[in-house]
This record gives C-alpha cells, structure tokens and sequence, in this order.
C-alpha cells in the first residue's frame, strides 16, 4: 500500500525493473522517456503509444503499489521532475577517478535513502522483538549474502544472544532441522530466489522457526516466504550491479536491528562486551 514515506514513482520502477516483463518494462521506458506525457494522458492513451492494452498499464501501476493509473498519475505530478535523474546513473569511462569515486559515493547515499523509505516499521518492530526473545539466531547467506550474514552474525554475538552463520547450502539445511520454535532465521538474500536460502527457510518453518527475510523490494519468494520481511531499494547501472549496491543497504538494515536488540538488552549487552573485550585483549600484540 503507498503511504507518505512511499519513495517516487522512478524509484519504484527502478527497484522492480529486472522483475518486470518485457511488455511492463516498455511501459517503465516510456515513464523514464516521457515522465511528463504520463501525467497529462489518459490509461488508454499510454497503453496505445506503448503498444501494449489497457489492462497492462493497469497492472504495471498496482505493481508499483498504486490503486490505480490515476493515483499513479497525482502521485507522479508531485514530483520534481529534474530531480528524478540519478547521477550514478551517468558515469562515464572518460571520467576521472575523482568523479566515479563522487558518483558512486552518491548512488550509495540513494541507496539507503530509498531503502529508509521503504523499511516498514511495524515490520521492523517484530523482528527486534523476535531477535529479543529468541533463544538462538541462526543466519544464512550464499555467495555475497553470505558476507553480509558473517557480518551480521559478527554484530549480534556482541549482543549476547547465541547466534551461528552458516553460508554452505548443506549446513544450511543440516542446522535448520535442528532448530525450534523459541529460534529465529535471518534470510539473506538480494535476489529474494536463492534456492539453498529458500529451501533453509522452509526447512526451519516446519519446526515453526520465526523467520525474517531480508531482500530486494518486490515480490519475491523470500519476501513471500517469510515471516516478517525488510526490504531494500538499490539501482542496477551499467558498471554496478543492484546486487552489488544493495549491500550497503543491507548492512545498515543489519546495523539497525543490533542497535535496537542492544538498546532493548542493556544490562546483558554491557555484560557481554566485558567479556567480549577481555577476550580480544588477549589477541593484541604488546
């Protein structure tokens, strides 16, 4: 459902543009193209000079999330138009590396900025309460999901809370099934289709394991699979992959959860970072 922190429309269409058939990304060409012949046509009108029916154009529009063409419409004429053009989006090989350095430095900062937008905070809220109240966390990531759960299992064994990583697919499987319903998984994965992420996933739900997915905004089978689901925005560019710019916006997601686990568990966080220093102490040469 769209609501004020819904991000703009061109934002929307990026997010889910390699999700999109290829009649639906004619129509997401035509809004980049011609952002201004949308707002003043009607449905029948852009379905015609798309080529496509009217009833495509009506789906594309309650994919975005919108009731309809013309909630699409009111929504996309309130947006500054000039500011819809995405500077990452213009890298050029003759660039210096100054300016691809800036470039990429401002596709990040867009990255978590429409990922903020999106994250929903009544789905955020159920997952530090599951984190909270779970008696181990299990997480799971392949390839360079797999990093960003090292990363997060790195952050919440400071928290305390018995917590394991597991980036191998058979290991995956092999620890889901040992798993109860006082644990919680964290599925990570841009794609939101990773086959041994997902098969984890249903593994860990038949023993009635609290599930919380984190992937790409769209409709995908982590997102659809889990219990409770944070979402990311990020841009696929000619010399950046989206999966590649979602990372950060992933371990900001990871940042938020341990910060909000820490704040609830106080007095058991402080306990555990004595320890946790005392033990690194040892590993410093003097």
């Amino acid at each position: 459902m769209i609501n004020s922190k819904t991000p703009h429309c061109f934002t929307l269409i990026r997010a889910i543009y390699t999700q999109l058939s290829e009649k639906e990304k004619l129509i997401a060409d035509f809004f980049f193209d011609h952002p201004e012949k949308i707002i003043h046509s009607t449905i029948n009108q852009v379905a015609e000079e798309v080529g496509v029916a009217d009833a495509t154009v009506f789906r594309f529009t309650k994919r975005l999330g919108y009731k309809g063409y013309q909630s699409m419409k009111i929504a996309l004429a309130s947006e500054i138009i000039t500011t819809l053009k995405d500077i990452h989006e213009t890298i050029d090989e003759d660039d210096d590396e100054k300016t691809i350095a800036e470039k990429v430095f401002k596709s990040n900062i867009r990255t978590l900025e429409d990922t903020l937008q999106v994250l929903d905070q009544h789905q955020l809220q159920l997952a530090v309460n599951a984190l909270v109240a779970a008696r181990k966390i299990e997480i799971y990531g392949n390839g360079g999901s797999g990093a960003i759960a090292m990363d997060a299992h790195h952050k919440f064994l400071r928290s305390g809370l018995l917590t394991s990583c597991y980036t191998d697919g058979h290991l995956q499987a092999m620890s889901a099934a040992q798993l109860t319903e006082e644990d919680v998984v964290i599925c990570i994965s841009h794609s939101g289709s990773s086959r041994d992420v997902i098969e984890a996933l249903e593994i860990a739900k038949l023993k009635g394991v609290t599930s919380i997915g984190i992937t790409q905004f769209g409709k995908t089978p982590l997102s659809e699979k889990a219990d409770i689901s944070l979402l990311t925005i990020s841009v696929e560019t000619e010399y950046r992959s989206e999966a590649l710019a979602s990372r950060l916006a992933q371990l900001s997601i990871i940042d938020a959860l341990y910060v909000n686990v820490s704040i609830r568990l106080k007095e058991r966080m402080k306990t555990s970072l004595q320890n946790l220093r005392y033990a690194i102490t040892v590993k410093r040469i003097k």
